[in-house]
């Protein structure tokens, strides 16, 4: 159990910073500002988010299922990887919980 919850930690932390990119970095760069070499800079963000968010999915699932948690928390857990800062939310109360 120790494994999948040290899993889910780094996916969380990760995934909350990828997060925190798109939403505070590249969304007003792309939607505010009007020059090319920023879009281009920031680019990457949301390919980079999209790949970690489906890890984190996994882990997430993976982790909930070990704990033996039911589908509606395993659904919230899963969520709380959409929004920019409640994976760091999440992943305190898991650790707190779990370790």
């Amino acid at each position: 159990m120790s494994g999948a919850v040290k899993r889910f930690r780094v996916m969380a932390l990760v995934a909350g910073v990828m997060s925190l990119l798109l939403w505070f970095v590249d969304l007003p760069v792309v939607y505010l500002f009007d020059n090319p070499e920023w879009k281009e800079a920031v680019a990457w963000i949301p390919f980079v988010h999209g790949w970690i968010y489906a890890a984190y999915v996994l882990v997430a699932i993976q982790f909930s299922t070990k704990a033996g948690w039911p589908l509606k928390k395993i659904i919230w857990l899963i969520l709380a990887g959409t929004l920019p800062i409640a994976s760091f939310f999440a992943e305190r109360r898991v650790v707190r919980q779990y370790s």
